[in-house]
């Protein structure tokens, strides 16, 4: 390891880094416009100028200059300090004086560089250029006169959205970043330019002169839209949620989260149930929650628990689940089921986690994709995949949709069929899978989530024990899930017990008139037509399709709105915190279940969120280690048996509407309509 002295202080520090990060190492700022330690490095902002020996007597670039043994870097030197200067100078020439109107002022590099660096005044009279604004989509907004050049944003399109839709035309004076053909950027990861760009030359179109960021409350908490179980910070005025912004989080989401995540949080604002309501007379009337509560009580009481039937919906936490599986077994009912998408997952915790970790997708050296698009089911981990290609040596290949995944793929075939063949070794595919250190085998819900879905995840197995993917230094099955609340529940055990329904048989028996009351936990996503004549109680935060079709509605909490444990794709516990507090007369959903359960005369034994933590402890160990991934036993699961003819199909079809908050935010709509045309083609 090279020795190098940073201000006549020597240290030790890794070979292969650059002079910045060794400054950085050392716990010496260096200001910077262009570098960001995830993308590449352009170094044509100049601004990180120190003075290096042995080397050329002047300043250079510390971004893109490596270290060496031996040498003296200084960075404080009149030398060094008049440089920087310079650079501040020239980039505030044609910087327009709009801070008072600019949505990064608060937050913006630019000005906290130009205090550290910058004069009190400019000694350039001339005309300030003027560049168009551009026209990006409904998430990002434009004002190119504040552009410093710096390409953070076209390194990261290029780099880790895999779409190469932005660039600079011109030189000089005359250069300006653009899509060339104007048209709205195609990738689910366009907010994070926001979050890139150290000017204000790209903000955030729908919170455009929303708020300051020193108004705002912060709450650090964790996304429930997708499965990745992203970290986020919720930012709040008062009882609205204004915006959200990534947490950094190498183990998930490193810094980056997707479009749905950031912007559909104005869906919080529209269609939310604020009060209890009952239907009579075929119409739901506003209650009180004694009302509510009272019409439940009449109805279940004296029924048979197997005529009762519950079922959690894709963002419930853990606390919630845990209760509803209590009060269904204190009613005596065995019909409980988390997965409404009928995923056939209920085996050990290893048969239905995404075992490798997300950071363990940089370790594989083959991936094989089952069914799945990773694009739409979770875009975050979808970069990942494409940063392991961009880094070399990894073979790609896919059993399912067609689709651009923003990185090339092997398209195998499109259903069990040709699994069956890679299974048996003859796809060539195979050899490359067998000859990798570590495969890793993803397996989306498009590929469990069907009739024969028992039978793709046997096989799906076998694949992964012939290629010895699971042994004690790595075990590469992994499950990607697309809700939020699936793992949790699946570790709560909240399928069927013995002699209980899953979600088709809760369906087919209420058709049969077999079920006579379901309790449909914050579920929308299935075919509220099937559930016949039955009583249906609905728990949840939006008048979506669950409450529509509702006899009783209990209005629960979104996300932001409650403390919650949330277990992600990878089997990872994590904790989101209380943003704020739920419209009107709506309460957490745990709060709901213990109330009503005391009604019912099967009175939950926990009354604090500590007790119900508590009660998730002795469920499952899992939930005593939060924020770290718990491994999953392995063992046999799914069913050998015949398979269909029928393709792979990607779980999530429409990327921007996937639950009731996205369905309810306008931003997302407005997404829509942008990429209509792409949404055709695909």
């Amino acid at each position: 390891m090279p020795k190098v002295k940073i201000d006549g202080v020597e240290i030790e520090v890794p070979a292969g880094i650059t002079v910045l990060q060794a400054c950085e190492l050392a716990g010496v700022e260096i200001p910077r416009f262009c570098y960001h330690e995830r993308l590449s490095i352009a170094g044509n902002c100049r601004m990180c100028l120190v003075e290096v020996k042995p080397g050329p007597p002047k300043p250079q670039a510390s971004c893109a200059l490596p270290v060496a043994d031996k040498q003296e870097i200084f960075t404080k030197t009149p030398v060094v300090q008049k440089a920087r200067n310079g650079v501040m100078e020239f980039l505030l020439i044609n910087h327009p004086l709009d801070c008072p109107i600019c949505d990064q002022g608060g937050e913006c590099d630019l000005q906290d560089q130009a205090m550290a660096y910058g004069f009190d005044r400019s000694r350039y009279h001339e005309n300030k250029r003027a560049v168009p604004d551009k026209e990006l989509g409904p998430l990002v907004k434009t004002s190119m006169n504040r552009c410093i050049h710096c390409t953070r944003c076209i390194r990261f399109a290029t780099e880790v959205a895999g779409v190469e839709e932005l660039g600079a035309t011109g030189r000089g004076e005359s250069m300006e970043v653009t899509t060339y053909v104007e048209h709205a950027l195609s990738t689910e990861l366009s907010g994070n330019l926001v979050d890139l760009c150290p000017v204000g030359a790209l903000t955030s179109k729908p919170y455009a002169f929303e708020a300051r960021s020193w108004e705002l409350t912060k709450t650090e908490s964790i996304d429930v839209l997708d499965a990745l179980g992203s970290n986020i910070r919720v930012d709040t005025r008062g009882a609205q949620v204004m915006r959200v912004l990534p947490r950094l989080n190498d183990d998930v989401n490193e810094e980056w989260i997707s479009d749905k995540t950031r912007h559909a949080i104005d869906g919080l604002r529209h269609q939310r149930l604020d009060r209890p309501y009952v239907r009579k007379g075929g119409k739901l009337v506003e209650a009180t929650w004694d009302e509510a509560f009272g019409a439940i009580a009449a109805k279940l009481k004296g029924m048979d628990g197997a005529k009762i039937a519950a079922i959690a919906g894709d963002q419930c936490d853990a606390e919630s689940m845990v209760a509803l599986k209590d009060l269904m077994t204190a009613l005596g009912s065995p019909n409980v089921d988390c997965r409404q998408d009928g995923a056939k997952l209920d085996g050990p915790r290893g048969s239905y986690i995404f075992n490798a970790g997300v950071r363990g997708i940089d370790s594989a050296d083959a991936i094989l994709l089952i069914g799945s698009n990773p694009r739409t089911e979770s875009p975050v981990l979808n970069a990942r995949i494409r940063k392991r290609y961009l880094h070399g040596h990894c073979a790609i290949g896919s059993i399912g949709p067609v689709a651009d995944l923003t990185y090339p793929v092997e398209r195998l075939g499109a259903g069990p069929a040709t699994l069956r063949e890679l299974v048996d070794g003859k796809l060539g595919f195979f050899e490359k899978l067998k000859a990798a250190k570590n495969p890793l085998i993803i397996v989306g819900m498009g590929a469990v989530a069907r009739e024969d879905g028992a039978a793709v995840l046997a096989m799906a197995r076998e694949l992964a024990e012939k290629l010895n993917a699971v042994r004690e230094d790595w075990n590469g099955f992994a499950v990607l899930h697309t809700a939020a609340a699936r793992v949790g529940g699946l570790d709560l055990g909240l399928v069927p017990g013995e002699g209980g329904r899953d979600v088709a048989g809760i369906l087919a028996g209420c058709e049969k008139g077999e079920i006579g009351a379901v309790y449909l936990l914050a579920t929308d996503e299935i075919d509220t037509k099937r559930l016949g004549k039955a009583f249906v109680i609905y728990q949840g935060h939006h008048g979506d399709a669950g409450a529509h079709r509702a006899d009783v509605i209990l209005p629960g909490a979104a996300y932001t709105e409650k403390p919650g444990t949330y277990v992600n794709t990878e089997g990872r516990v994590q904790l989101g915190r209380r943003a704020g507090y739920p419209p009107g007369d709506a309460r957490e959903d745990w709060s709901i279940l213990r109330a009503l359960s005391e009604r019912l005369g099967k009175t939950l034994s926990y009354d604090t969120l500590a007790q119900v933590r508590s009660r998730l402890v002795s469920v499952n160990k899992v939930f005593a280690a939060i924020d770290q991934q718990a491994p999953g036993a392995w063992g046999p699961f799914g069913k050998a048996g015949a398979t269909t003819d029928a393709a792979f199909v990607s779980a999530v079809a429409n990327f921007y509407m996937t639950c009731p908050i996205s369905r309810a935010s306008r931003t997302m709509a407005d997404c829509m309509a942008s990429r209509a045309h792409l949404m055709a083609a695909e």
